[in-house]
């Protein structure tokens, strides 16, 4: 483990303080370096195969948590919407992907799984993916959602 704070590189140049398992899956290490004594911490993720992402127009691509990060993000701005919220939630469809033990999704099976993860976290977070996710392109489109939201 390479010290991100003074690039120490020796084979056995950190020292793990702590071990911590989180609901996600991952491990977080709690480490100190022997050179500079200072510590820093490393979050370890298992790689597990994702599905292809089968697009509207029939393309496929490659899983992205990041770009899904952006998406939520993006929504959520400028809403109380802790980041660690959205972050878990991210977490929970990208395993929820790796469990369905398929070689290629649908993008409106994530787009539904964030719809879903968006309406119990924020719903103005929640309205403003449904705008574009579902399309929602005329004021009475919208005012059908805001009510079906309202009732439930």
């Amino acid at each position: 483990m390479i010290c991100p704070l003074c690039q120490d590189n020796e084979i056995e140049g950190t020292k793990v303080i702590d071990t911590t398992h989180d609901s996600r899956g991952g491990i977080r290490r709690r480490r100190k370096c022997k050179k500079c004594k200072k510590r820093f911490s490393t979050y370890e993720r298992p790689i597990l195969a994702t599905p292809l992402i089968i697009k509207e127009d029939g393309t496929r691509e490659s899983f992205d948590r990041e770009k899904l990060m952006r998406g939520i993000r993006l929504a959520c701005v400028k809403r109380p919407v802790a980041a660690a919220d959205m972050d878990r939630m991210v977490g929970e469809i990208e395993s929820t992907l790796q469990r369905m033990g398929k070689a290629e999704v649908s993008s409106r099976v994530v787009g539904d799984m964030v719809i879903a993860g968006l309406k119990g976290l924020d719903q103005i977070a929640y309205i403003r993916f449904a705008l574009v996710y579902l399309g929602l392109d005329d004021l009475h489109a919208v005012r059908n959602e805001l009510d079906r939201l309202i009732e439930s």
